[in-house]
């Protein structure tokens, strides 16, 4: 059985008080003071891969777009 798949099924049964004890866990870890800037580095990578996709999405759409207009124009 592929990982992926499982990933899903363990996230799925968390309830609000498991939750709070992983995440009393992670403050118990890395204390107070690391926290927000854990969470400010995962901000920054998750706005850093929505600007990745973006750029791809924009690239991909720029591509179809010239490749259009060249094909209407060998029609004509």
């Amino acid at each position: 059985m592929n990982i992926l798949t499982l990933i899903p099924l363990f996230l799925g049964n968390l309830r609000g008080s498991e939750i709070l004890i992983i995440a009393l866990i992670i403050l118990l870890l890395f204390g107070g003071k690391k926290i927000p800037e854990l969470m400010r580095g995962i901000g920054k990578g998750v706005k850093s891969f929505r600007q990745g996709m973006n750029e791809i999405n924009n690239e991909v759409n720029r591509d179809n777009d010239s490749s259009g207009k060249t094909d209407s124009a060998n029609e004509n």
